[in-house]
C-alpha cells in the first residue's frame, strides 16, 4: 500500500506565516506538523512507500526537511509543477497528478498534510482490512453543528456505511466530519480519473470527490476518538500549539 500526504496547498489563511513557507512544515511542539503524520505512517506494516506531493514553490523546503528524517520506509517527493495559488491543481487534482506521475497501481492511503491527531492509525487500518474492497473515510465528531459547516459532513448507518456526505453544508445534519483521511482500493482508482474528466466537478477538495463518489461506490466511515486538529487558520494552529501532544 502507498501513502500519499497532500502538501501542495498555499495556505493563504495562515499568511504571513505561509507566504513563503509550507504549512505542513510549521512547528507544533518543536516538530513540523508533517512529522506527526509521517511517523504514524512509518509504523504501519502495510505501507511500503510514503509520498509527499507539494509544489514548485515549496519543494526545496521539503527536500531540506527530508534530509533530517530517520525512517526505514521509503519516502519520495512529488512536485505538482505549480507555483501560484491561481495555478494550483487542488487536492483531488494533486491525487490524480501523483497517481499518474508515480504510475500507482496499489491500494492508496491519502491524508492531508495539515491533519494531526493523537490516536494511532492502527485502528483505522484494522477497519480498512475488514472493508478492503471499498473506500474508507476517517471521521471525527466535532460536536458542534456550527463548526461542522466548515467541513465535509458525514452521516453513517449502523454498519458504518456513509449514507450522506455534504461538503460545507449551510445546515449540517450531523456533527460528524471528514478528516481528510481516505483509503482508496486499487480496483477503484480509475474513478478518480472519471471524476477529473467531468468538467462540472470541483477539483479543489477531496470532499467534492467523496460527495460525487458516494453515489457510485460503497464508502465506510471510521470514527476517531481523542484529539484532532485541522490546521486551516491561525485559531486552530494556535490551539494545536497550546494543547496537542502525541
Amino acid at each position: 500500500m502507498k501513502a500519499l500526504i497532500l502538501a501542495a496547498g498555499y495556505a493563504t489563511r495562515l499568511y504571513p506565516l505561509t507566504r513563503d513557507y509550507p504549512k505542513p512544515l510549521l512547528l507544533v511542539n518543536n516538530r513540523p506538523i508533517i512529522d506527526y503524520i509521517v511517523y504514524k505512517l512509518h509504523s504501519l506494516k502495510d505501507i511500503d512507500e510514503i509520498i509527499v506531493v507539494t509544489n514548485s514553490k515549496f519543494i526545496s523546503h521539503f527536500r531540506k526537511w527530508k534530509k533530517g528524517l530517520h525512517i526505514k520506509t521509503r519516502l519520495s517527493l512529488v512536485d505538482d509543477l505549480t507555483k501560484t495559488l491561481a495555478g494550483r491543481r487542488g487536492a483531488i487534482g494533486d491525487v490524480y497528478f501523483t497517481l499518474n506521475k508515480k504510475r500507482i497501481n496499489d491500494d492508496l492511503l491519502v491524508i492531508g498534510g495539515d491533519n494531526i491527531f493523537d490516536k494511532h492509525l492502527a485502528g483505522f487500518m484494522d477497519f480498512v482490512e475488514g472493508h478492503r474492497a471499498h473506500h474508507v473515510i476517517g471521521a471525527y465528531d466535532i460536536k458542534d453543528k456550527k463548526e461542522a459547516a466548515n467541513y465535509g459532513v458525514i452521516r453513517l448507518n449502523r454498519r458504518s456505511e456513509v449514507v450522506d456526505f455534504k461538503e460545507k453544508p449551510s445546515k449540517p445534519k450531523s456533527t460528524l466530519v471528514g478528516m481528510c483521511l481516505y483509503y482508496f482500493p486499487r480496483n477503484k482508482l480509475q474513478l478518480i480519473g472519471e471524476y477529473m474528466g467531468d468538467r462540472k466537478q470541483n477539483k479543489d477538495t477531496t470532499g467534492g470527490y467523496i460527495s460525487w463518489l458516494k453515489d457510485k461506490a460503497q464508502i465506510y466511515g471510521f470514527v476517531f476518538k481523542g484529539a484532532w486538529y485541522d490546521i486551516g487558520d491561525h485559531k486552530f494552529y494556535n490551539k494545536a500549539k497550546e494543547s496537542f501532544w502525541a
